[in-house]
């Protein structure tokens, strides 16, 4: 008997994905917060909120509004609400919810307040084993995905079968997929290329051009490579940042990039209340700047450029003072 997938969450990243299985014939459970996103999917076959265009066979979508009940109907469960809210979301939850279950992790951020990344929550709430945990990601947007351009995705998991198996699920024509062990690199690289994103979106609003920001991109490439020396020699797991390469220009160079976006308001001028206004969608850098500067104080460790942007977000630093030292890391 086929195994049923649960989806945690309605944001864009979670509908293309949803719009993947589907395409593969893949029924699936699909739980949402928002009462009217339920009432106007059932009704258009639409999100009225992300990827609007993408219009869903709802023959294989049964919807959910009980997080309980959608998490008891399937043997795999994609988790792709925002990293925020998850803790909220999950909170009240059995401890036992997840027992026999394997978890597929669509997030690209650390958890708030937590600080710590998703498979180490879920160990230290719910005894999930990492054995259990597979996690997405790759150089690819939410909207480029839902409109069937050809994107690439890797599946990490410390198992080798099961990560094989969650990228069956989802290669298609227009998808690829490969396979990797390095959970930790994985996870932590997508964190830190979102706050990188942040920082170019950020030097495009002050007005620095391309040259400046190619050089800027290769110094937080290097950034990233130094801290996944000292977390895997902490997490004990191998790591191969070439991989990430390809997912650290896409973020920062693309116009797709909420976090990119965000990034240039701030540059602009703009609060970041007032960023969060305009862009109207979680921006996972904003949220992962903290929880890397609360990690690093932890370990003793000091990222330059994460700690630049973090100073801007959370401590109210100027942008152009704050790029003016960049520019000295980045000579």
């Amino acid at each position: 008997m086929a195994k049923q997938i649960t989806i945690l969450g309605n944001g864009s990243w979670s509908s293309a994905l949803a719009k993947i299985l589907t395409d593969n014939k893949q029924p699936i459970h699909w739980w949402m917060r928002s009462s009217e996103a339920i009432q106007s999917l059932t009704i258009t076959h639409h999100n009225p909120h992300y990827l609007t265009s993408v219009k869903f066979d709802m023959n294989l979508v049964t919807l959910h509004d009980n997080i309980q009940e959608a998490i008891e109907a399937s043997d795999i469960i994609l988790i792709g609400i925002p990293s925020a809210f998850v803790v909220e979301a999950l909170q009240g939850l059995p401890i036992t919810i997840f027992k026999d279950k394997i978890i597929l992790s669509a997030i690209k951020g650390i958890l708030p307040n937590e600080n710590v990344i998703l498979n180490e929550y879920l160990e230290a709430r719910f005894s999930v084993s990492l054995d259990d945990y597979c996690c997405i990601s790759g150089p690819c947007h939410a909207e480029e995905v839902a409109s069937e351009k050809l994107s690439y995705l890797t599946f990490a998991s410390n198992n080798a079968a099961l990560a094989q198996e969650m990228a069956d699920l989802f290669r298609n024509e227009n998808l690829q997929t490969v396979v990797s062990n390095d959970v930790y690199g994985v996870q932590y690289a997508s964190v830190l290329k979102n706050i990188y994103a942040l920082g170019a979106g950020i030097a495009h609003g002050l007005d620095y051009g391309d040259n400046f920001l190619s050089v800027y991109i290769t110094n937080c490439f290097a950034e990233l490579q130094e801290f996944m020396d000292v977390i895997s020699t902490q997490t004990q797991h191998h790591y191969n940042t070439s991989a990430y390469l390809g997912d650290l220009l896409v973020t920062c160079y693309s116009m797709h990039s909420r976090n990119r976006t965000f990034g240039n308001f701030i540059g602009k001028g703009y609060s970041v209340a007032a960023a969060k206004l305009e862009l109207n969608m979680v921006a996972e850098g904003y949220y992962a700047a903290k929880g890397i500067d609360e990690i690093c104080k932890k370990i003793n460790y000091t990222l330059p450029i994460a700690n630049a942007i973090y100073e801007i977000l959370w401590n109210h630093k100027s942008a152009k003072l704050a790029f003016k030292k960049i520019e000295d890391i980045c000579s």
